[in-house]
């Protein structure tokens, strides 16, 4: 099988016949999924709390989603064939040559016009928080010329936590479709890295806003850096106070 052509009529005809069981067994409250384009491509960033996330999504989006997801998923019978039919690309945490072609795979997918899932923390957070987001989904958003709306994902991880083996029933969760963030925007920002940065850090912002998630300014898995206290204020503050002033100014401006 193909691992990296992404979502196709398999995941299309699943999700007309699954979402009507989905939405019976758990009340998703459904949010902002007018803004969502209906044609075109465009990346979806939720937040990462529960394996149910991208299931969620997927099921009750009306496109099709491809997704990243862990490599690991390739080595168990169970899931070795079904994830890549349902749109995951895997991708190998490692980095190098190997997660590179993920994203290649996932520029192809959106350069076919199609929506693609990615979530910025890289993984499941644990705790609970938001973690700062890696710039994967801004580069491919800035080379493509595609938005990215970030996605505010709560609930799932009581519907099924982290390490639980199945869900719980009849439980509720909510996923909030936040507005686009254009790469255009970010195009003229000087050093193409930066760009790429800020953009992440203004979906991050968006995020924590519907999610109301406590902010973590350091990578999931990874330790923080040893910082003064003044300055550890300060750098928290930096994913605010320049995506407000972007906010005010979109408002203004429409």
């Amino acid at each position: 099988m193909d691992t990296t052509s992404g979502a196709g009529a398999f995941q299309r005809r699943t999700r007309r016949v699954v979402k009507p069981a989905v939405t019976r067994l758990w009340d998703i409250e459904m949010q902002g999924y007018e803004r969502l384009p209906v044609d075109g491509p465009a990346l979806l960033c939720p937040n990462h709390v529960s394996f149910l996330d991208s299931a969620f999504l997927a099921f009750t989006a009306p496109r099709n989603i491809s997704f990243v997801g862990k490599a690991e998923y390739m080595d168990s019978w169970k899931s070795k064939f079904l994830f890549p039919a349902m749109g995951m690309i895997p991708i190998d945490r490692a980095g190098g040559s190997k997660s590179a072609s993920a994203l290649d795979a996932a520029r192809a997918v959106l350069a076919r016009g199609e929506l693609f899932g990615i979530f910025p923390e890289g993984t499941r957070s644990r705790d609970g928080r938001l973690y700062k987001g890696r710039t994967g989904a801004s580069r491919l958003a800035m080379a493509i010329g595609c938005p990215i709306f970030p996605v505010g994902i709560t609930g799932t991880d009581d519907i099924q936590p982290p390490d639980a083996k199945m869900p719980k029933l009849r439980k509720s969760c909510s996923i909030t479709i936040g507005r686009p963030i254009k790469p255009e925007r970010y195009a003229s920002r000087g050093a193409e890295h930066l760009a790429w940065r800020s953009m992440m850090d203004e979906v991050m912002y968006e995020i924590r806003e519907m999610t109301g998630q406590t902010y973590v300014h350091h990578y999931a898995g990874e330790a923080p850096a040893e910082k003064t206290p003044v300055a550890t204020v300060t750098q928290i503050a930096t994913i605010a106070m320049p995506v407000e002033r972007e906010r005010k100014l979109v408002a203004s401006a429409g």
